[in-house]
């Protein structure tokens, strides 16, 4: 489950412009804030199987935008050749400078 949790809050941060406010709001709520579907269902004055319905279907697409674009894919590619570099390089003062600063672009 930790594993889903953190995999949803990476799509959400990689396309979350993508989606409408409700579902920013409701994901938001649920993954980041965790609040339970009953109190968004409360604070949104709607059932909690309409939060719980909205989250899934957030959660297809924000799936469907990773497996067309792939940025999640490609940023965690991008951290792992930032270790293995790191590693490589680790006595290299000059090449810890630049990996750092790939580092910060993320």
């Amino acid at each position: 489950m930790l594993e889903k949790t953190t995999r949803v809050n990476y799509l959400f941060d990689f396309y979350q412009e993508l989606l409408t406010p409700k579902q920013r709001n409701y994901m938001e709520m649920y993954y980041l804030e965790d609040y339970s579907l009953g109190e968004i269902s409360e604070l949104f004055e709607v059932s909690r199987q309409a939060v719980y319905d909205n989250i899934r279907r957030t959660e297809k697409m924000l799936e469907s935008y990773e497996q067309k674009l792939k940025l999640y894919d490609k940023f965690q590619q991008r951290v792992n050749i930032l270790a293995q570099l790191n590693e490589v390089t680790a006595n290299d003062s000059n090449m810890q400078k630049f990996i750092n600063q790939l580092k910060e672009l993320d």
